[in-house]
């Protein structure tokens, strides 16, 4: 843990590299320091099929849901999705000039008794040079 998960609206894949804000929105996660980079998982899901709100075909959206284990203080959840959100703002920022766009951010804390999960990549990375 920590997953990002960036569910979209299928028409942005035509007007942003969703790939390359993937890997900047993974890198702002290893800068907090909060995760450890073996956990670290950014994905996007383009959603197909959506309607948003007067259903003008250039509407958009991004809804970042950060989903995190227990045990850091709300400071530093504060701090982990201000970054990740200034990063997407930055991203997004031609889309936000425009009157079609939506863009949010949801923190998730997981339960730690009702989650569970093998990594081998932790243990790769602790050895790596």
């Amino acid at each position: 843990m920590p997953h990002l998960v960036i569910q979209h609206s299928a028409n942005l894949d035509a007007l942003t590299d969703m790939q390359a804000l993937c890997e900047v929105l993974n890198t702002v996660m290893i800068e907090t320091g909060l995760f450890p980079k073996g956990g670290i998982r950014v994905r996007a899901i383009a959603s197909k099929a959506y309607s948003i709100a007067d259903g003008h075909p250039e509407n958009g959206f991004a809804d970042l849901i950060l989903r995190m284990g227990a045990g850091r203080t709300l400071a530093d959840k504060k701090r982990a999705g201000e970054a990740i959100l200034q990063a997407a703002r930055a991203h997004f920022s031609t889309l936000l000039a425009q009157p079609h766009f939506a863009l949010s951010l949801e923190i998730v804390e997981i339960d730690p008794d009702l989650s569970w999960k093998v990594n081998s990549i932790h243990d790769r990375l602790k050895n790596a040079p």
